[in-house]
């Protein structure tokens, strides 16, 4: 128990300071480019991040056991929307781009809906419905080619060199990883010391652990405020995980759709709908609703339990 403490504590400081690198490369790299936070979070950030997600599933599909994918990937878009962005707008009020508002997570809404529909028609996610998956995918990446083209930065001196952005980034993704596992590895220790059960720990712990990048790195993102990185970070790796992550894994094996995601999918269709909503009319995430984000997670909770 005392190791598995020590253990938890020095993953958080290896986490930290890998994303405190990691947005630090990403800004002075948008700087470099005069490319807007929001592209970077969007790209850079929302890839990075998603790393974990995407190991976990496609390993997983590697050595036929495809079905934790759907639960990995709802269960941390959830959090990531639910958790992040609401433990974001605790430090600082998050301003919504409108091409946030009315295509970035519409799409993310649309792309959870479309998973829904796949999965609940036959309860597996098969090949040729992956092949739309990933051809949604390389629609999104294009939009991300044209945003770049038209969103750009006054320009603003970095503070690094190109070669030391990408440094601080590769160093950034590479400790934030390597924390992730830490935290996962003591984490999962003590609550089955504690007597949880293995469901709840699937569904809170894994998901919470392949979260911790966006998490860490949107918290640093909004304490340096860069909260652009933040969000787009957030809705980016939503649109990464269901797009990408679920159908790639669909490409290499039929990846099962059980009943009771059904449940989970609809919690995180309402919470993409709720962060809509909480941002349409002032454009920005504040801290009541921040606040009100949080709570729904803990409602969250008390269900799965």
């Amino acid at each position: 128990m005392i190791y598995s403490l020590i253990v938890l504590t020095a993953g958080f400081f290896v986490l930290v300071k890998g994303a405190d690198w990691f947005v630090d490369g990403a800004s002075s790299l948008a700087s470099i480019f005069h490319v807007s936070q929001l592209v970077i979070g969007l790209t850079i950030c929302a890839m990075g991040t998603s790393l974990p997600e995407a190991a976990v599933s496609l390993v997983a599909g590697l050595k036929g056991n495809s079905g934790i994918t759907i639960g990995n990937v709802v269960g941390s878009n959830i959090l990531n929307i639910l958790i992040v962005l609401g433990m974001s707008a605790l430090i600082t009020k998050i301003k919504i781009e409108k091409s946030t508002l009315f295509i970035e997570i519409p799409y993310m809404l649309l792309s959870s809906l479309v998973l829904l529909v796949m999965g609940k028609s036959q309860q597996v996610v098969s090949f040729q419905e992956g092949l739309i998956l990933i051809g949604m995918f390389i629609i999104y990446l294009l939009y991300l080619f044209w945003l770049s083209q038209k969103e750009s930065e006054e320009e603003v001196s970095s503070q690094y060199s190109f070669i030391g952005c990408v440094l601080l980034i590769g160093l950034g993704i590479f400790f934030v990883m390597i924390g992730s596992q830490l935290v996962v590895k003591a984490a999962t220790q003590i609550a089955y010391w504690l007597h949880f059960s293995q469901r709840f720990i699937g569904l809170t712990i894994v998901a919470f652990g392949t979260s911790l990048p966006e998490l860490v790195t949107s918290l640093q993102a909004a304490r340096k405020d860069h909260a652009g990185i933040a969000i787009g970070n957030i809705v980016g790796s939503n649109i990464f995980n269901i797009l990408f992550i679920a159908g790639g894994v669909s490409l290499i094996c039929p990846v099962p759709f059980e009943s009771k995601f059904i449940v989970d999918m609809f919690v995180a269709i309402g919470s993409g709908c709720l962060l809509w909503l909480l941002t349409i009319y002032r454009h920005e995430l504040n801290r009541i609703g921040g606040l009100l984000m949080l709570l729904s997670y803990v409602m969250y909770l008390i269900y799965l339990c």
